[in-house]
């Protein structure tokens, strides 16, 4: 008799859990968005397979940057449907992973993760990121890379400094298809963390914009390293060796 009443109880609960159901035709969706695009939208089309309809409770993106809409919030047996996921690429790059979580008031029904990953493309790859002058160190000008990412028209850079004693200086060299920006920083009695603004003027309607960051210790009894002709912030500088001159 017990065993009659546990294969019942069995079967009610198969059945219960197969008379309500929705099936993901794709939980994961990659995208290759253009370097002109805003936005990268993913389609995660789902079906009711079960004999009772379902209603979609919840719909979380992982963060702010995404925002999904439900093509329908009741889903009847045999009922296909959608969510469209909008991911807003802003100045982001490289790989990006965003999570859309979706619940529904199916019995025990754990909660769908549903993935999009969007290769935003590079104009600029940066190297390194950050430079450091320690205490003990002269202040010599050090040197960041900035390789352009593909076959992008990117012949000039525009480059800030959120302070004031740093000095920039860029080179284009066309043969790397690559600039070198300079940073020198000026001897000062007080520590400075900056930030470098890296803007390439690509897309020319919303350009990329890329970041390095510096940290310079205090140094009172520093003596700036002597350069007679230094151009100004963010200016391009006297092109190398067998280089053609930088356009203004």
């Amino acid at each position: 008799m017990k065993h009659l009443v546990l294969v019942c109880s069995l079967v009610a609960l198969l059945a219960g859990g197969a008379s309500a159901a929705l099936v993901w035709e794709n939980p994961s969706v990659d995208l290759h968005p253009a370097v002109t695009d805003q936005t990268a939208v993913a389609h995660f089309k789902y079906k009711n397979t079960g004999k009772k309809s379902v209603k979609i409770t919840g719909v979380h993106p992982s963060c702010g940057c995404t925002t999904a809409a439900l093509s329908k919030d009741v889903v009847g047996p045999g009922e296909s449907g959608e969510i469209v996921a909008t991911f807003h690429i802003g100045d982001r790059t490289g790989l990006q992973n965003k999570i859309i979580s979706v619940t529904t008031d199916a019995p025990d029904a754990k909660a769908t993760e549903l993935s999009l990953h969007a290769t935003i493309p590079v104009v600029l790859n940066v190297n390194p990121y950050f430079l450091y002058w320690r205490k003990i160190d002269p202040l010599n000008p050090k040197t960041i890379t900035a390789k352009i990412g593909g076959d992008y028209p990117v012949t000039s850079l525009q480059i800030t400094c959120t302070d004031k004693d740093v000095n920039t200086q860029w080179k284009y060299l066309p043969d790397q298809k690559a600039f070198e920006i300079i940073v020198t920083p000026h001897p000062g009695d007080r520590p400075v963390n900056a930030q470098l603004q890296i803007n390439p003027g690509f897309p020319k309607d919303k350009p990329k914009l890329y970041a390095a960051y510096l940290r310079i210790d205090a140094h009172p009894t520093g003596v700036e390293p002597s350069s007679p002709d230094v151009p100004q912030r963010g200016e391009p500088a006297a092109p190398p060796p067998a280089a053609s001159a930088s356009p203004k």
